[in-house]
């Protein structure tokens, strides 16, 4: 929604600025550094508008470079973060994992099997 109203601002500021010009058409003299000239008022009016247009689309592009620099650093630091976030876990899942093995039961064989050496499981023989 707001680039609409963006949109349309630019566009009633255009109006404007089309307006005034053709109203004002008479030679000028415009003073440079190195020497003056006659220009219609109408090129001196477009002139400044654009100039001023350009120079809000470079500063605007400048701010809008530096906030994607902003943002790619950003998700750097995040991506690291995790990084180091899911190697801090890893030894926790592996020392919880190992505490498991430990505390489980051994398998034992089923009746009739053979068991191994020294174990002498009850129904073996042994």
């Amino acid at each position: 929604m707001k680039m609409q109203w963006t949109f349309i601002f630019a566009l009633v500021f255009a109006l404007v600025i089309a307006v005034f010009s053709v109203t004002n058409v008479e030679p000028v003299p415009v003073d440079y550094v190195f020497g003056t000239a006659q220009f219609p008022l109408i090129m001196v009016i477009l002139g400044s508008a654009l100039a001023g247009g350009l120079a809000v689309g470079l500063f605007g592009t400048f701010r809008t470079v530096k906030m994607y620099r902003q943002i790619r650093a950003l998700q750097r630091e995040l991506q690291a973060a995790k990084d180091e976030a899911a190697k801090a876990q890893q030894p926790a899942a592996l020392s919880s994992g190992e505490a498991a093995e430990t505390a489980a039961p051994q398998p034992t064989a089923p009746e009739g099997a053979a068991s191994p050496a020294g174990t002498g499981s009850p129904g073996s023989g042994q």
